[in-house]
Formats: structure tokens, sequence, C-alpha cells
């Protein structure tokens, strides 16, 4: 099968060490695919001036919360960014290129723009994965806070980030230390893509549902449980030998998963 350039671009920017992945490239090339004739260079170029912009408006004394508040002021003032509480789960949402345009996004995805603005005027942030809810913190040791760019960058401390998480899922969440851990460039790009997954399959969008699917396979291989959704969605697309495979390979990992058993009756309906 011959796949479409953006996903060729998004294999190459992935397919090096995680450090050198560049985040707002391979999210663009995610894009890419929704939108065959995107211009990459556009985009990367609107987050250069963006940078540029606010590296104009530091202070002279570069302290985390003053160059914050900068980013802050600059991105939710003048720019107008802000979450879209009112159509959380658009697509449209989960596209680099979508959010720079509307000004509008999901917590990972104004995470990524500030992030790539951030990078771009030498403050380096991490990506902090919590469960429901997106984060971003200064990386230096001893940094103590993180930052919510779906909140217009507001300013967290750990007890803040606990208290957001209870407020995420309307109760409380028992807390552990791992949620403010940061996450590795890959899998920052396999929770957006999980996001996209997450939109299409309700929906019956099956192709762009595989899509999502098949790109998280080509950042981690092994993931059981999407090689498993890979094999039902190429299941339910009449794509029955690959469907056998990547579930025969599922149950050779999770042999005793709760869903086995449902999985071996695909395969036997696949046989019969």
């Amino acid at each position: 099968m011959k796949f479409p350039l953006a996903r060729q671009l998004f294999y190459q920017e992935i397919h090096q060490n995680d450090e050198d992945i560049d985040l707002g490239k391979a999210a663009l090339y995610i894009a890419g695919e929704e939108y065959p004739h995107l211009d990459y260079e556009e985009y990367l170029n609107a987050l250069d001036v963006m940078a540029s912009e606010v590296a104009e408006l530091l202070p002279q004394e570069r302290y985390p919360l003053r160059v914050i508040q900068t980013i802050n002021h600059y991105l939710y003032d003048d720019l107008g960014f802000r979450g879209n509480d009112e159509d959380y789960y658009d697509p449209c949402n989960s596209f680099l290129n979508e959010v720079i345009e509307k000004r509008r996004g999901i917590p990972i995805t104004l995470s990524l723009v500030y992030l790539e603005v951030a990078r771009r005027i030498n403050f380096p942030m991490v990506g902090i994965g919590m469960p429901g809810h997106f984060l971003i913190r200064p990386e230096f040791e001893g940094a103590g806070i993180f930052v919510d760019a779906f909140h217009r960058g507001e300013v967290l401390f750990p007890d803040d980030c606990e208290q957001r998480l209870h407020d995420v899922y309307n109760r409380p969440v028992q807390w552990k230390s791992e949620f403010l851990a940061p996450v590795s460039k890959r899998h920052f790009l396999a929770r957006m893509l999980g996001n996209l997954k997450m939109i299409y399959l309700p929906r019956g969008e099956l192709a762009k549902c595989l899509g999502a699917v098949e790109r998280i396979l080509l950042l981690f291989p092994d993931a059981p449980l999407e090689l498993r959704d890979r094999g039902l969605l190429y299941y339910q697309s009449d794509r029955p030998t690959e469907a056998r495979s990547d579930l025969e390979t599922y149950l050779k990992l999770m042999p005793n998963a709760p869903d086995a058993g449902i999985v071996r009756q695909v395969i036997d309906k696949i046989n019969s």
C-alpha cells in the first residue's frame, strides 16, 4: 500500500532519537492527512513569528514567571487563543494548522503551541500527560510550577493540579505522583492521535480512525491494545488477512486479556 506523503514525512520525523523529533513538524504531518495540500512551512513560519514577537516583549530579567506572563499575555490577550469549550470534540481542535488559524484548541494542542513558542525563545518546557487533561511545565530542576494552556496559561502548583484533575472528572480521583511526570515526544504524539481515534470511532469514520491507529503503531509498534483495535478496524473494513494477523498477535501478547474470548470469536469468524 502506498501511503500519503504526510504519512511518509511523519514516519521520517519520528524515526530519530526522541529528543530530536520536531513536535511542530510531526503534528503538522498528522494534519496533512486531513489536509493534503497543507503548506507546512506556512504554519512553522507562523510559530516563528509568534516567538519573535514574544522575544521582543520579554523583560530584561528572564525569570520563569515573567517569561510565562509574557507568553500568556501575547497568546491569550493579544492573539486570543483559548480553549474550545463550545465544541471540544471537533477534530479540528487536534490539527495544529486549525488551532493556529482559529486560535481554538484542546489542552494538548494549545500546549503544543505554547511549547513551540517557548522552545523558539530558548525557554524549554515539557509536556505533562495528566489523565484527562494536559499540562506543561518549565524544564529545569526544581521548577515546581505547571502551566495550563487550556485555561489561559494559568500557573498551577502540584496541589492545584490534583484539584484540576478532580474538576475534569467531576469527582475525587486517587492521586498519583506519576501523573505529573513528563511525557516523551512520541507519547505526546500518540496522545494527539489517540484523541483523534476516540473522536472518529463513535462517528463511524472507520478509515480516519484506522489512520490514527496506524500512526500510533508507527510510534509504538508493539502496543497491544492498538494492535487489537487495528485488527478490529481491519475486520470491519473487510480486510480479513490483516485483521487476523493483528488479532493473533494481540492474543500472543495478551493471552489472558479480559476480551480474549471475544477476539478469538472474531478470528473464528474470519477463518470460517
